[in-house]
Protein backbone atom coordinates (compact mmCIF):
# COMPACT_ATOMS: atom_id res chain seq x y z
CA UNK A 1 0.00 0.00 0.00
CA UNK A 2 2.97 2.19 0.94
CA UNK A 3 4.66 1.64 -2.42
CA UNK A 4 1.87 2.13 -4.42
CA UNK A 5 1.22 5.38 -2.50
CA UNK A 6 4.84 6.04 -3.21
CA UNK A 7 4.06 5.68 -6.65
CA UNK A 8 1.12 7.71 -7.19
CA UNK A 9 3.26 10.48 -5.60
CA UNK A 10 6.12 10.34 -7.79
CA UNK A 11 3.69 10.12 -11.06
CA UNK A 12 1.59 13.47 -9.33
CA UNK A 13 5.16 15.28 -9.07
CA UNK A 14 5.22 14.30 -13.11
CA UNK A 15 2.78 15.45 -14.26
CA UNK A 16 2.91 19.07 -12.02
CA UNK A 17 6.77 19.35 -13.44
CA UNK A 18 6.63 21.72 -16.13
CA UNK A 19 7.94 20.14 -19.60
CA UNK A 20 10.80 22.38 -21.11
CA UNK A 21 10.87 23.13 -24.98
CA UNK A 22 14.47 24.20 -27.04
CA UNK A 23 14.20 26.51 -29.57
CA UNK A 24 16.47 26.80 -31.85
CA UNK A 25 16.25 29.06 -34.76
CA UNK A 26 18.55 29.41 -37.27
CA UNK A 27 21.23 32.32 -37.29
CA UNK A 28 20.92 33.62 -41.08
CA UNK A 29 19.80 37.50 -40.57
CA UNK A 30 17.46 37.93 -37.78
CA UNK A 31 13.87 36.52 -39.48
CA UNK A 32 14.40 33.05 -37.83
CA UNK A 33 14.82 34.49 -34.28
CA UNK A 34 12.22 37.52 -34.54
CA UNK A 35 9.52 35.02 -35.86
CA UNK A 36 9.95 32.34 -32.75
CA UNK A 37 9.26 35.08 -30.63
CA UNK A 38 5.15 34.93 -30.29
CA UNK A 39 5.66 30.95 -30.44
CA UNK A 40 8.14 31.32 -27.18
CA UNK A 41 5.82 33.55 -25.89
CA UNK A 42 3.23 31.11 -26.27
CA UNK A 43 5.20 28.51 -24.55
CA UNK A 44 5.19 30.39 -21.67
CA UNK A 45 1.70 31.35 -21.56
CA UNK A 46 0.80 27.17 -21.74
CA UNK A 47 2.97 27.31 -18.67
CA UNK A 48 6.09 25.67 -20.57
CA UNK A 49 9.76 26.27 -19.63
CA UNK A 50 11.90 27.29 -22.53
CA UNK A 51 15.30 26.99 -23.20
CA UNK A 52 16.59 29.44 -25.95
CA UNK A 53 19.05 28.14 -28.63
CA UNK A 54 21.05 29.57 -31.67
CA UNK A 55 24.41 31.61 -32.00
CA UNK A 56 25.37 35.29 -32.69
CA UNK A 57 23.00 37.64 -33.40
CA UNK A 58 20.33 35.93 -33.26
CA UNK A 59 20.77 34.31 -30.07
CA UNK A 60 21.53 37.79 -28.55
CA UNK A 61 18.54 39.33 -30.02
CA UNK A 62 16.23 36.56 -28.13
CA UNK A 63 18.54 36.75 -24.82
CA UNK A 64 17.34 40.39 -24.79
CA UNK A 65 13.82 39.52 -25.53
CA UNK A 66 13.92 36.55 -23.02
CA UNK A 67 16.55 37.98 -20.48
CA UNK A 68 14.90 35.23 -17.80
CA UNK A 69 15.25 32.54 -19.88
CA UNK A 70 18.06 29.52 -19.74
CA UNK A 71 19.91 29.61 -23.03
CA UNK A 72 22.84 27.93 -25.10
CA UNK A 73 25.01 28.66 -27.70
CA UNK A 74 24.98 26.41 -30.87
CA UNK A 75 27.53 25.84 -33.22
CA UNK A 76 27.48 28.36 -35.73
CA UNK A 77 26.48 27.19 -39.57
CA UNK A 78 28.91 30.44 -40.50
CA UNK A 79 26.86 31.49 -43.64
CA UNK A 80 28.58 34.45 -45.59
CA UNK A 81 27.52 35.44 -48.66
CA UNK A 82 29.40 37.12 -51.68
CA UNK A 83 29.82 40.40 -52.94
CA UNK A 84 28.07 39.73 -55.83
CA UNK A 85 24.86 37.57 -55.98
CA UNK A 86 25.81 35.68 -59.08
CA UNK A 87 28.73 33.52 -57.18
CA UNK A 88 26.17 32.88 -53.87
CA UNK A 89 25.52 30.05 -54.84
CA UNK A 90 28.54 28.49 -55.70
CA UNK A 91 29.92 29.91 -52.24
CA UNK A 92 27.12 27.92 -50.87
CA UNK A 93 28.16 24.95 -52.30
CA UNK A 94 31.29 25.34 -50.61
CA UNK A 95 29.88 25.80 -47.25
CA UNK A 96 28.92 22.58 -47.75
CA UNK A 97 31.39 20.75 -45.86
CA UNK A 98 31.78 23.24 -43.03
CA UNK A 99 27.49 22.95 -43.02
CA UNK A 100 27.42 18.96 -42.35
CA UNK A 101 30.38 19.48 -39.46
CA UNK A 102 27.61 21.95 -38.00
CA UNK A 103 24.74 19.09 -38.25
CA UNK A 104 27.04 16.53 -36.93
CA UNK A 105 27.94 18.79 -33.63
CA UNK A 106 23.66 19.83 -33.37
CA UNK A 107 23.34 16.39 -33.01
CA UNK A 108 26.06 15.71 -30.77
CA UNK A 109 25.03 18.65 -28.64
CA UNK A 110 21.07 17.94 -28.58
CA UNK A 111 21.91 13.50 -28.41
CA UNK A 112 22.98 14.73 -24.75
CA UNK A 113 20.53 16.89 -23.34
CA UNK A 114 17.92 14.30 -24.52
CA UNK A 115 19.70 11.61 -22.65
CA UNK A 116 20.59 13.64 -19.67
CA UNK A 117 16.56 14.76 -19.40
CA UNK A 118 17.17 18.56 -20.01
CA UNK A 119 14.94 19.23 -22.65
CA UNK A 120 10.94 17.24 -23.53
CA UNK A 121 10.80 18.78 -26.83
CA UNK A 122 12.55 20.69 -29.37
CA UNK A 123 11.06 23.51 -31.78
CA UNK A 124 13.86 23.90 -35.00
CA UNK A 125 13.53 27.13 -37.06
CA UNK A 126 15.50 25.59 -40.12
CA UNK A 127 17.98 24.36 -37.50
CA UNK A 128 19.30 21.20 -39.81
CA UNK A 129 20.50 18.92 -36.75
CA UNK A 130 18.35 20.25 -33.76
CA UNK A 131 15.87 17.06 -33.23
CA UNK A 132 15.63 13.54 -31.63
CA UNK A 133 13.37 10.78 -31.89
CA UNK A 134 13.26 9.93 -28.07
CA UNK A 135 11.45 13.56 -27.91
CA UNK A 136 9.12 15.20 -29.79
CA UNK A 137 10.28 17.35 -32.62
CA UNK A 138 8.87 20.34 -34.47
CA UNK A 139 10.76 21.79 -37.63
CA UNK A 140 9.37 25.66 -38.56
CA UNK A 141 9.94 26.64 -42.34
CA UNK A 142 8.02 28.57 -45.09
CA UNK A 143 10.39 26.76 -47.57
CA UNK A 144 9.08 23.08 -48.11
CA UNK A 145 10.04 24.16 -51.71
CA UNK A 146 14.05 25.38 -51.75
CA UNK A 147 14.55 28.12 -55.04
CA UNK A 148 18.12 27.36 -56.11
CA UNK A 149 17.71 28.18 -59.68
CA UNK A 150 18.14 25.28 -62.36
CA UNK A 151 18.83 22.90 -59.33
CA UNK A 152 15.55 23.93 -57.01
CA UNK A 153 14.33 20.12 -58.00
CA UNK A 154 17.57 18.71 -56.00
CA UNK A 155 17.71 21.66 -53.24
CA UNK A 156 14.01 20.98 -52.17
CA UNK A 157 14.56 16.97 -52.19
CA UNK A 158 17.32 17.26 -49.75
CA UNK A 159 15.05 19.65 -47.59
CA UNK A 160 11.92 17.62 -47.43
CA UNK A 161 14.37 14.48 -46.47
CA UNK A 162 15.50 16.65 -43.01
CA UNK A 163 11.86 17.54 -42.93
CA UNK A 164 10.91 13.86 -42.44
CA UNK A 165 13.37 13.80 -39.52
CA UNK A 166 10.87 15.72 -37.45
CA UNK A 167 7.32 14.57 -36.10
CA UNK A 168 5.76 17.61 -37.60
CA UNK A 169 6.58 20.91 -39.92
CA UNK A 170 5.16 24.44 -38.90
CA UNK A 171 5.07 26.30 -42.06
CA UNK A 172 3.66 30.07 -40.79
CA UNK A 173 1.43 31.04 -43.49
CA UNK A 174 -2.11 29.71 -44.60
CA UNK A 175 -3.26 26.94 -46.98
CA UNK A 176 -5.27 28.56 -49.99
CA UNK A 177 -6.12 31.37 -51.24
CA UNK A 178 -4.03 34.36 -49.74
CA UNK A 179 -0.85 32.40 -48.68
CA UNK A 180 2.64 34.82 -48.78
CA UNK A 181 4.62 32.36 -49.57
CA UNK A 182 3.24 30.87 -52.62
CA UNK A 183 5.22 27.34 -53.63
CA UNK A 184 7.87 27.59 -51.81
CA UNK A 185 5.35 26.93 -48.64
CA UNK A 186 3.13 24.27 -50.71
CA UNK A 187 3.37 21.14 -51.94
CA UNK A 188 1.32 19.31 -54.15
CA UNK A 189 1.21 15.99 -51.90
CA UNK A 190 2.67 16.03 -48.31
CA UNK A 191 5.13 13.19 -47.34
CA UNK A 192 5.70 14.51 -43.76
CA UNK A 193 2.93 16.08 -41.75
CA UNK A 194 2.62 19.32 -42.22
CA UNK A 195 0.19 22.13 -40.56
CA UNK A 196 -0.45 25.58 -41.70
CA UNK A 197 -0.39 27.60 -38.10
CA UNK A 198 -0.61 31.28 -39.75
CA UNK A 199 1.74 34.31 -40.50
CA UNK A 200 3.78 34.51 -37.28
CA UNK A 201 4.84 38.17 -36.34
CA UNK A 202 6.05 39.74 -32.99
CA UNK A 203 4.53 43.03 -34.27
CA UNK A 204 1.07 44.42 -33.71
CA UNK A 205 -0.62 47.03 -35.70
CA UNK A 206 -1.79 50.37 -34.18
CA UNK A 207 -3.53 53.86 -35.27
CA UNK A 208 -1.06 56.25 -34.43
CA UNK A 209 0.32 59.86 -36.48
CA UNK A 210 3.02 59.37 -39.08
CA UNK A 211 6.17 60.72 -37.55
CA UNK A 212 8.66 59.14 -40.06
CA UNK A 213 8.83 59.07 -44.37
CA UNK A 214 10.39 56.06 -44.36
CA UNK A 215 11.78 53.34 -42.14
CA UNK A 216 14.47 51.40 -43.25
CA UNK A 217 14.79 48.05 -41.89
CA UNK A 218 18.02 45.96 -42.07
CA UNK A 219 19.11 42.25 -41.97
CA UNK A 220 20.75 39.14 -43.52
CA UNK A 221 24.02 37.97 -43.68
CA UNK A 222 27.41 40.06 -44.47
CA UNK A 223 28.46 41.70 -46.64
CA UNK A 224 25.29 42.40 -48.61
CA UNK A 225 23.47 43.61 -45.31
CA UNK A 226 26.27 46.45 -45.28
CA UNK A 227 26.18 46.80 -48.71
CA UNK A 228 22.47 48.21 -48.56
CA UNK A 229 22.70 49.77 -45.95
CA UNK A 230 25.77 52.04 -47.84
CA UNK A 231 23.54 52.21 -51.04
CA UNK A 232 20.20 53.38 -48.83
CA UNK A 233 21.84 56.56 -46.63
CA UNK A 234 23.78 57.73 -49.88
CA UNK A 235 19.99 58.07 -51.85
CA UNK A 236 18.06 59.21 -48.76
CA UNK A 237 20.42 61.32 -47.39
CA UNK A 238 19.38 65.24 -48.04
CA UNK A 239 16.37 63.73 -49.92
CA UNK A 240 13.91 65.92 -47.90
CA UNK A 241 12.21 62.89 -46.55
CA UNK A 242 12.41 61.98 -42.71
CA UNK A 243 14.01 58.98 -42.79
CA UNK A 244 14.81 56.04 -39.84
CA UNK A 245 17.51 53.35 -40.54
CA UNK A 246 17.56 50.37 -38.56
CA UNK A 247 21.16 48.67 -39.39
CA UNK A 248 19.96 45.12 -37.61
CA UNK A 249 23.59 45.50 -35.73
CA UNK A 250 22.72 43.71 -33.03
CA UNK A 251 25.13 45.23 -29.82
CA UNK A 252 24.55 45.29 -25.90
CA UNK A 253 24.01 49.59 -26.27
CA UNK A 254 21.54 50.88 -28.31
CA UNK A 255 23.52 53.44 -30.37
CA UNK A 256 21.81 56.31 -32.40
CA UNK A 257 23.28 59.22 -34.37
CA UNK A 258 22.02 61.61 -36.43
CA UNK A 259 22.95 62.73 -40.36
CA UNK A 260 21.20 65.46 -42.14
CA UNK A 261 17.54 64.00 -42.40
CA UNK A 262 18.82 60.31 -41.00
CA UNK A 263 18.59 58.85 -37.93
CA UNK A 264 20.93 56.04 -37.86
CA UNK A 265 20.23 52.96 -35.52
CA UNK A 266 21.92 50.01 -34.78
CA UNK A 267 19.15 48.00 -33.87
CA UNK A 268 15.62 48.27 -31.71
CA UNK A 269 14.16 45.98 -29.44
CA UNK A 270 10.55 44.39 -30.45
CA UNK A 271 8.73 47.35 -28.74
CA UNK A 272 10.63 50.57 -29.74
CA UNK A 273 10.64 48.46 -33.53
CA UNK A 274 6.82 48.18 -33.54
CA UNK A 275 6.45 51.87 -32.53
CA UNK A 276 8.89 52.76 -35.09
CA UNK A 277 6.69 50.75 -38.17
CA UNK A 278 3.41 52.09 -36.93
CA UNK A 279 4.60 55.87 -37.29
CA UNK A 280 6.23 55.11 -40.74
CA UNK A 281 4.28 55.49 -43.44
CA UNK A 282 6.59 53.69 -45.64
CA UNK A 283 8.95 50.68 -45.01
CA UNK A 284 12.18 49.56 -47.29
CA UNK A 285 13.66 46.44 -46.37
CA UNK A 286 14.33 43.19 -47.60
CA UNK A 287 11.95 40.09 -49.52
CA UNK A 288 13.05 38.05 -46.22
CA UNK A 289 9.44 35.78 -45.76
CA UNK A 290 9.68 37.34 -42.15
CA UNK A 291 9.43 40.84 -43.29
CA UNK A 292 6.97 40.13 -45.38
CA UNK A 293 4.91 38.62 -42.58
CA UNK A 294 5.64 41.84 -40.39
CA UNK A 295 4.37 43.90 -43.49
CA UNK A 296 1.18 42.03 -43.81
CA UNK A 297 0.49 41.82 -40.30
CA UNK A 298 0.71 45.54 -39.78
CA UNK A 299 -0.80 46.32 -43.25
CA UNK A 300 1.94 48.56 -44.24
CA UNK A 301 2.94 50.09 -47.25
CA UNK A 302 6.50 48.76 -48.39
CA UNK A 303 9.69 48.94 -50.91
CA UNK A 304 11.14 45.55 -51.31
CA UNK A 305 14.76 45.23 -52.29
CA UNK A 306 16.31 41.18 -52.89
CA UNK A 307 19.17 39.79 -51.55
CA UNK A 308 21.31 39.41 -54.97
CA UNK A 309 21.63 35.94 -55.64
CA UNK A 310 18.81 35.24 -53.06
CA UNK A 311 16.36 32.70 -55.41
CA UNK A 312 13.69 32.69 -52.66
CA UNK A 313 13.78 36.37 -52.26
CA UNK A 314 13.57 37.38 -55.57
CA UNK A 315 10.74 35.15 -56.13
CA UNK A 316 8.51 36.46 -53.57
CA UNK A 317 9.06 40.23 -54.32
CA UNK A 318 8.17 39.44 -57.51
CA UNK A 319 5.51 37.36 -56.51
CA UNK A 320 4.19 40.54 -54.54
CA UNK A 321 4.57 42.82 -57.30
CA UNK A 322 2.15 40.88 -59.54
CA UNK A 323 -0.29 40.64 -57.33
CA UNK A 324 -0.04 44.39 -57.29
CA UNK A 325 0.71 44.60 -53.63
CA UNK A 326 4.75 45.93 -53.29
CA UNK A 327 7.21 47.06 -55.50
CA UNK A 328 10.94 45.85 -55.69
CA UNK A 329 13.73 46.85 -57.49
CA UNK A 330 17.30 45.26 -58.07
CA UNK A 331 19.70 46.55 -55.20
CA UNK A 332 21.80 48.10 -57.78
CA UNK A 333 19.13 50.03 -59.15
CA UNK A 334 17.94 51.94 -56.25
CA UNK A 335 17.42 55.22 -56.31
CA UNK A 336 14.95 57.55 -54.62
CA UNK A 337 12.71 57.90 -58.13
CA UNK A 338 12.16 54.13 -57.49
CA UNK A 339 9.77 54.99 -54.96
CA UNK A 340 7.36 56.62 -57.11
CA UNK A 341 6.45 53.21 -57.91
CA UNK A 342 4.78 52.85 -54.41
CA UNK A 343 1.21 55.19 -55.37
CA UNK A 344 0.45 52.25 -58.18
CA UNK A 345 0.55 49.04 -55.62
CA UNK A 346 -2.17 48.43 -52.96
CA UNK A 347 0.30 47.64 -50.25
CA UNK A 348 0.29 44.55 -48.07
CA UNK A 349 -3.51 44.19 -46.62
CA UNK A 350 -3.95 43.82 -43.08
CA UNK A 351 -3.17 40.32 -42.39
CA UNK A 352 -4.52 38.81 -38.51
CA UNK A 353 -1.91 37.82 -36.51
CA UNK A 354 -2.08 33.75 -35.17
CA UNK A 355 -2.99 34.20 -31.93
CA UNK A 356 -4.07 30.46 -31.13
CA UNK A 357 -0.67 28.53 -30.55
CA UNK A 358 -1.11 26.66 -27.92
CA UNK A 359 -3.33 24.08 -29.81
CA UNK A 360 0.01 23.09 -31.40
CA UNK A 361 1.90 22.48 -27.79
CA UNK A 362 -0.62 18.75 -27.76
CA UNK A 363 2.61 17.35 -29.54
CA UNK A 364 4.31 18.04 -26.51
CA UNK A 365 2.15 16.11 -24.55
CA UNK A 366 2.18 12.93 -26.13
CA UNK A 367 3.40 9.97 -23.47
Amino acid sequence: MFLQANKLTDKHSRLKQKKNILVAPLHWGLGHATRCIPIIQALLNSDYRVTLASDGAALALLKMEFPSLESLELPSYNIQYSRKGAFLKMKLLFSLPQIRRTISEEKKLINGLVKNGKIDGIISDNRLGVYSNKVPSVFITHQLNVLSGNTSWLSSKAHQRIIMKFNECWVPDIDGPGSLSGKLGHLKRHRFPVKYIGPLSRMKPQKVPVKYDILCLLSGPEPQREMLEKRLINCLRNSGKKVVIVRGVVEEVIRKQEDSNLTIINFLPSEELEKNINESDLVICRSGYTSIMDLAIMGKKAFLIPTPGQYEQQYLAKRLASKKWVPYCKQEDFNLAKLDMVSNYKGLQAYPSNKNLEHLFRLFERE
